[in-house]
């Protein structure tokens, strides 16, 4: 599991592939109205992914309405007519503009450090295995620097799977990994600036993951509440200065 779990560092990128995949093909017709998704095991095996990577590309099917999972029953095609944009969808927003980003960044830190706190009380050993090779990921990216926005979602899905409540998952899949901060926020940041950060957001993500996996809920709600809000006050200096009048 450990290997699979590196090998899929980048599951954001794949669960947007698989959805993406589905999506033509239920627009394209071969899946119509009404018509049943083949299990997740057969997608699985299909697309070559994991059954989590099948979930989350369902998931964010399920939050633009194009299907719905029915109990015992499996996953079907909806009715065009509602496969209307959720009014939480990423698409009403501009992401270029800090202002939204601030708004993202606030709905999730009232969704992410209850998520933290229910990870730390319900996780199973296979869970808690993911949530730290996800975060060993972040880091191995951070070190390396490359980008680190799919490793770092994968973190935070990875967090929200061991509420084991599903909805925790969908509401982070629906929104998307656009939403993570980026390292860089202005492009004449100095080298020592970036490391900084850099060292920052592992040490806050690593505060994150031994609280879950010591099971302190409390602790990890609080160092989830810090490492978002941290997010927010750097967004906030920036539309601050953005903002200013040119003198």
């Amino acid at each position: 599991m450990a290997s699979q779990a590196k090998r899929e560092a980048g599951t954001g990128t794949l669960t947007e592939r698989l959805s993406d995949a589905l999506r033509r093909e239920i627009v394209s017709g071969r899946y119509p109205p009404g018509a049943k998704l083949p299990s997740e095991a057969q997608l699985s095996e299909a697309h070559g992914v994991s059954r989590t990577v099948v979930r989350e590309a369902v998931a964010a099917l399920r939050a633009d309405r194009l299907v719905e999972a029915r109990q015992g029953a499996g996953v079907f095609v909806l009715e065009f007519a509602q496969n209307t944009p959720s009014p939480l969808s990423v698409a009403h927003l501009d992401l270029d503009r800090v202002s939204s980003m601030i708004e993202l960044l606030e709905l999730r830190t009232a969704v992410e450090v209850e998520a933290a706190g229910l990870a730390a009380l319900r996780r199973s050993p296979a869970q808690e295995e993911v949530i730290l090779d996800r975060h060993y990921a972040v880091r191995a990216c951070l070190e390396a620097g490359r980008s680190s926005s799919d490793a770092d979602f994968a973190l935070h899905l990875a967090i929200a799977e061991a509420t084991n409540n599903p909805r925790f998952r969908e509401f982070l899949a629906m929104i998307g990994k656009s939403v993570i901060p980026r390292a860089a926020l202005r492009g004449e940041e100095s080298e020592d600036d970036q490391a900084a950060y850099i060292r920052l957001i592992d040490a806050e993500h690593a505060d994150i993951v031994e609280a879950i996996s010591s099971g302190d809920e409390d602790a990890a709600r609080e160092a989830m509440r810090r490492h978002l809000r941290g997010s927010q006050a750097r967004y906030r200096a920036l539309l601050r200065e953005q903002r200013q009048p040119v003198r």
